[in-house]
């Protein structure tokens, strides 16, 4: 083994110390070719967010076919979430894996991405197609998240292979919704939900009761246990509808009537504020660091096919990055201070969406860290890094956990262009973490590999091959 990591000092000694005998099994249980195949079929079922049923379907089938007895577990039967378990034989600690169903893409609504995208980001085949070119895949499905979840499903399959039982229980899921969408405006019912019913609702309905937790997500093999969270706030300016034959126009566009004509200066000071809000709110720390990021996501106002008088209202929508040690109530006052100063004229500002961003209990969540660190090493020969502030700056489902005192990490493979061997090292990262953390099961627990020497003699899995 190298040295002690230099990102992760101090860490408690690890639950279960695996054997080199044991990590040459699981590492030659992982099959290559089965391993690409599993990710492009998967990768390749069209599953955007509030249409993930088919992808889902995809994980129960495998998880049956290779025994694990999956359940579907959903708040509408169109978006389940898929949990199985591996282990459990005995008093361990146990372990979750959870990755998301839902892929990054447009709304596929012609009317309403034509609203958002060139036509020749429309036309980009990764959206919803995967394919394997110059050694690496291409598609965004397989990066995020398709990719991760398939490696934690055959670094199961790897340990069953093997043999190898668990003392504690291994959970592995894999949920709807977790990029989005979010209930906003117009957009409102159960249909709109995106984390209450995938990760929030596995968790809270899932029957499952993990002491750590694990998002499988491209990492770049980093690891970090803080995430942001974000809110979007909805300033609506406020203005008069003047017929267009009466309207005289003023000089100035902040004396307009109508209220569009007071986005620049508003545009302007919501970008100034969102500049220090950066810089003032980066949060530090051993597990990571998040730096919240601001931008407007859309601006509203008037009724295209209804003009004659101009509008009202006009709204911008301003997504605001949530760190964990920023409420939103600090920031709706300071975000408010900052536009009563501005002159706009009349305003309103609401959160329209609110998630907080959460880190884990440093010394807590040690145990879980120790295990992906000694995993790294006897995998990449190097101890692991801190994450990129990238991936702890965003929302991702470790958070889930993190709120409810389960300590939770991120960490997975390449986030872009990952290769085969990429998604081997990853798989071979998450047995052993597995392993490492939730202890092999021993004869009086009833695993069905016992004897010490069957794990130092010539031929270690005997009796399993003898079971089989």
């Amino acid at each position: 083994m190298t040295e002690a990591s230099p990102a992760f000092k101090n860490l408690p000694p690890v639950a279960y110390e695996v054997t080199p005998e044991e990590r040459e099994a699981i590492e030659a249980a992982i099959d290559k070719d089965e391993l690409t195949r599993t990710a492009l079929e998967l990768g390749n079922i069209d599953s955007p967010s509030m249409q993930e049923a088919s992808a889902a379907e995809y994980v129960f089938d495998w998880l049956t076919r290779e025994g694990f007895a999956p359940r579907k577990v959903g708040a509408t039967p169109e978006r389940p979430n898929i949990i199985a378990t591996y282990g459990g034989k005995g008093d361990g600690k146990s372990l979750l894996f959870t990755a998301h169903l839902d892929t990054e893409s447009p709304t596929w609504d012609p009317d309403l991405d034509a609203q958002k995208f060139r036509p020749e980001t429309l036309a980009n085949p990764e959206w919803n197609q995967c394919w394997l070119q110059d050694g690496a895949f291409h598609g965004f499905p397989i990066s995020n998240d398709r990719g991760p979840m398939v490696c934690f499903l055959m670094a199961a399959k790897a340990l069953k292979a093997c043999g190898i039982d668990l003392s504690g229980r291994l959970y592995l899921t894999a949920s709807p919704g977790e990029i989005g969408p979010e209930p906003i405006e117009e957009a409102r019912g159960v249909q709109y939900m995106g984390k209450e019913i995938g990760t929030h609702y596995a968790f809270y309905h899932g029957g499952v009761a993990p002491d750590y937790a694990i998002a499988a997500e491209g990492c770049d093999f980093g690891l970090t246990w803080v995430a942001c969270g974000y809110a979007v706030f909805r300033i609506q300016l406020f203005g008069e509808g003047v017929f267009t034959p009466l309207l005289d126009n003023p000089e100035r566009a902040s004396d307009h009537p109508n209220p569009i004509y007071r986005l620049g200066d508003a545009i302007q000071s919501l970008l100034d504020w969102g500049r220090v809000y950066e810089q003032e709110n980066i949060y530090s720390s051993d597990g990571g660091v998040a730096k919240p990021k601001t931008q407007i996501s859309s601006v509203r106002g008037g009724v295209p096919y209804a003009f004659g008088a101009g509008t009202e209202i006009c709204s911008l929508y301003l997504e605001v990055g949530l760190p964990p040690h920023v409420e939103v109530g600090q920031v709706f006052r300071s975000l408010q201070a900052h536009l009563r100063k501005q002159g706009l004229g009349e305003f309103d500002i609401e959160p329209v969406v609110v998630r907080h961003g959460f880190a884990a209990d440093e010394t807590r969540v040690g145990p879980l860290v120790a295990a992906v660190d000694a995993a790294t090493r006897d995998t990449l020969g190097e101890p692991l890094q801190l994450a990129h502030p990238v991936y702890s700056s965003m929302w991702r489902d470790h958070n889930v956990f993190n709120m409810n005192r389960i300590p939770a990490v991120t960490t997975g493979f390449p986030r872009w262009r990952p290769t085969p061997e990429d998604m081997i090292k990853s798989t071979l990262i998450y047995a052993l973490t597995a392993l490492s953390l939730c202890g092999r099961a021993s004869e009086s627990e009833g695993g069905e590999m016992t004897s010490r020497s069957d794990v130092y003699g010539d031929n270690p899995f005997a009796k399993q091959e003898q079971a089989e």
